[in-house]
């Protein structure tokens, strides 16, 4: 695979990486180094592994996954999307010390934002493309995009404040509609 390629492909799976991690940034109060390495330790590991699983998985498993996969994605980003929301229209109700680059939360935003590379593994393994480097390549892109992106959210924070994590929340919700629509599009 010429690495070109590779790169603009690892680029466009990293997009989803970048909103995420400057969204949930944008939504804390205090961003720190904890909070940034897990974000894009994350998100880069989930990507390279979506990749793997997806040459490995071959056709069987792409055929099961093709349905689901949107809705997954579109789903997880939903209920984290409104949560956001949610929470910071209440501050009294926000749960104490939540923290979404922790837990299970981190766990889903890393599913939602790697659903794509598992498509890509599948493509790759139907070309008979050899995976350790492209999913080694596409695991670093995602995790420098989604570092750059907390960077971003850290900035946007300061400016938007509060409504920061409004914003955050509405954005995911529409990436996850985007998805949706995009899937059932084409």
């Amino acid at each position: 695979m010429e690495t070109i390629i590779l790169l603009g492909t690892a680029l466009a799976l990293g997009m989803d990486a970048f909103a995420v991690a400057a969204v949930v940034s944008a939504g804390l109060s205090h961003l720190s180094g904890r909070h940034i390495f897990r974000l894009t330790w994350h998100f880069g590991l989930f990507q390279a592994l979506m990749t793997l699983f997806g040459w490995f998985g071959g056709e069987g498993l792409a055929t099961f996954m093709a349905g689901a996969n949107h809705w997954i994605a579109f789903g997880l980003l939903t209920a984290l999307g409104l949560n956001m929301i949610r929470q910071s229209g209440h501050p009294e109700d926000r749960v104490r010390d939540y923290d979404p680059t922790r837990g299970w939360s981190l766990v889903a935003l890393s599913v939602a934002t790697s659903v794509d590379a598992f498509a890509v593994g599948v493509s790759l393994g139907l070309l008979n493309v050899a995976i350790p480097k492209p999913a080694l390549i596409i695991g670093v892109v995602a995790l420098l995009m989604t570092y750059v992106g907390t960077q971003v959210g850290r900035r946007a924070e300061t400016y938007l404040g509060k409504w920061a994590e409004r914003l955050g929340g509405i954005v995911l919700i529409a990436m996850g509609v985007e998805m949706l629509l995009q899937h059932m599009l084409s």
